[in-house]
């Protein structure tokens, strides 16, 4: 059952300018594994902006935002054909599990400008 759906769209070049400012950044918002994959990657501004909106649309899903968790709660992986999905942890984990929610499906995508992610948020009746 659908318990709750999150979407988030970012300018990638909002996410290259943040890059470009803050040297501190990417460790900021990313746990290791996340900035494992960016750096396969080249550090591409797309595929980090659209982490960045997998991340606020994984949030929305579960209808709280950022209250009561971090950045680092809510990581995004690749399986080996590239699909994305999520892992929650520590607040994010006990948020999710406190409100019935057992899994969140992700799909990211990107323009030449913008990066969007959906995130629909399932769990039991």
């Amino acid at each position: 059952m659908i318990k709750g759906i999150g979407i988030d769209m970012i300018e990638i070049e909002r996410i290259k300018e943040a890059m470009e400012k803050n040297s501190k950044f990417i460790e900021r918002f990313f746990t290791s594994d996340e900035i494992g994959i960016f750096e396969e990657k080249n550090f591409r501004p797309s595929t980090i902006a659209g982490f960045f909106a997998a991340k606020e649309a994984v949030v929305k899903s579960l209808g709280t935002g950022f209250r009561h968790m971090k950045w680092k709660d809510v990581e995004i992986y690749q399986d080996p054909l590239g699909k994305p999905y999520v892992k929650l942890h520590n607040n994010g984990a006990k948020i999710a599990y406190d409100i019935g929610i057992e899994d969140i499906l992700i799909s990211i995508s990107h323009s030449r400008f913008n990066a969007v992610a959906q995130a629909i948020a399932l769990g039991g009746e």
